[in-house]
């Protein structure tokens, strides 16, 4: 099969499209034939020597796939409702930047009906993110307001969709005007450029002074200890990256005096079992929302995979809204 891999840790050009012997699926999982794969800030972690794989993942880069079953753990599929030839995007531990990839049984879920495979492969990574770091560890609830670092990326435009279909009200940080109207469009009540306005100063005008009940963060670093002030009393702040550093100050004497939670977590090194209960809470609670449209598909731009390297490029210059997707 074709494959990306990864030749060495640095920037976009150490991928390279090469052959590859086809994976083998193991007890409980089941191999697709790749249609698309998405492309995800941790693929370009990996690439840069900063995000290793788990162990007895693939070296290969990729965490979400979209295409057909081919093979795989009979009574499993059968087990899970799946068959041969059925269509499916998956949650992958990594591999899914090739032409064929196995994925655990639990993390598969089916294409929503209306979806293509481009826009199916664009779910798995984003959805599940949002979920356990929004709705389970944030526990947004309707009528809250979220605040999303980073509305434009493809977390931010699947946090606005589906906070939005919660009936919660929604603030964006972006960094231009464009990204700004996208992110209205989308249905995002409040979008601040964090370029020419302070967005703590915006938090507070636009909620009244109160400040949100949630923070999805994807900085972190010096911006810890401005979102504490844009938290509201009993608010929960949600860390799941860390592109402004590691380390930034947080007055523990407001935690205790307005009863704040700081949070965060990282969905890789979860245990399998763990992601397959997420895959059946998504399938309950936001498939439906899918399949009635009420969640739009938000693709910027589609690379054949051969131009994963572009892809790549394009992730880290910032200058997209919404998801990029490799075609094989």
């Amino acid at each position: 099969m074709q494959a990306v891999e990864i030749s060495h840790p640095g920037g976009p050009e150490v991928l390279r499209l090469v052959e590859r012997p086809e994976p083998v699926p193991g007890p409980g999982e089941l191999l697709i034939e790749v249609a698309a794969s998405g492309v995800n800030r941790p693929d370009v972690l990996q690439r840069a020597g900063a995000y290793p794989p788990p162990p007895g993942a693939s070296d290969l880069p990729g965490l979400e796939v979209a295409g057909r079953i081919v093979g795989g753990d009979a009574a499993a599929l059968s087990a899970a409702g799946f068959r041969l030839g059925d269509r499916v995007c998956a949650l992958t531990h990594g591999g899914g930047y090739a032409q064929r990839c196995v994925a655990p049984i639990g993390q598969c879920l089916p294409v929503p009906a209306g979806w293509s495979d481009i826009e199916a492969a664009s779910l798995p990574e984003t959805l599940f993110t949002v979920w356990i770091n929004v709705f389970e560890r944030a526990r947004l609830q309707p009528g809250e307001t979220l605040l999303v670092q980073g509305g434009a990326s493809g977390i931010g435009v699947t946090a606005i969709q589906l906070a939005k279909a919660w009936g919660c009200n929604v603030i964006v940080t972006v960094g231009d005007d464009a990204k700004a109207h996208a992110c209205r469009a989308l249905g995002a009540d409040h979008a601040i450029n964090y370029k020419t306005q302070d967005f703590v100063v915006e938090v507070k005008r636009v909620t009244g002074g109160r400040g949100v009940d949630v923070i999805l963060d994807m900085v972190a670093g010096s911006y810890l200890a401005r979102e504490l002030q844009c938290l509201a009393d009993d608010g929960r702040l949600s860390i799941i990256a860390v592109q402004g550093g590691t380390k930034g100050e947080l007055d523990a004497g407001a935690v205790l005096r307005r009863r704040l939670t700081v949070t965060g977590s990282t969905l890789r090194p979860r245990t399998t079992e763990y992601k397959t209960g997420i895959a059946a809470a998504l399938r309950a609670k936001v498939w439906p929302l899918l399949e009635a449209g009420r969640f739009k598909p938000m693709i910027h731009k589609i690379f054949p995979a051969a131009q994963a390297a572009q892809a790549h490029a394009l992730m880290e210059s910032g200058q997209h809204v919404g998801k990029l997707v490799l075609s094989w």
